[in-house]
């Protein structure tokens, strides 16, 4: 199991009160605001060298890169989502601590904030791979030649 925040305990999601986890989660869904900025820059910078491949290689690579950005894209949406509504319940139990089981909601908590650690690190990797498809296409004569008129 993955810890995406920094919890000062072990068994920080099943100790932390309400109020500590609404905070947490805060800042789980500016992060998560950020990332989905992040991947419209991807985006637009895939697109600026797109245009001027020609080479049926490039074009594949680029195409399938694209294509897993809009797969990550649609889990950072959902997260959001998902995100929102933990918030929501969050501030429910902040004002009624027996509005929703709190074991159940405390593992909720846990396996949501599994799936935002995985999605950080599908993150990372994709962004690692359209700077490095960048680069080599920068390189690449055919983008030098465009770059240069």
């Amino acid at each position: 199991m993955d810890n995406y925040g920094i919890r000062p305990l072990d068994n920080y999601v099943f100790e932390a009160d309400w109020q500590q986890l609404y905070l947490l989660t805060e800042h789980w869904l500016s992060d998560l605001y950020f990332y989905r900025d992040d991947l419209r820059f991807l985006h637009h910078l895939i697109d600026n060298y797109f245009k001027w491949l020609t080479k049926a290689e490039n074009i594949n690579k680029v195409v399938a890169l694209e294509t897993s950005l809009l797969v990550l894209e649609k889990q950072g949406v959902g997260l959001i989502q998902r995100v929102k509504k933990h918030l929501e319940h969050l501030s429910g139990l902040i004002d009624d601590p027996f509005k929703y089981d709190s074991h159940t909601f405390r593992q909720e908590h846990q396996q949501l904030e599994n799936d935002l650690s995985s999605f950080v690190k599908d993150f990372r990797v994709h962004r690692k791979s359209v700077f490095e498809i960048t680069e080599y296409l920068m390189d690449a004569d055919e983008v030098k030649s465009h770059l240069l008129k």
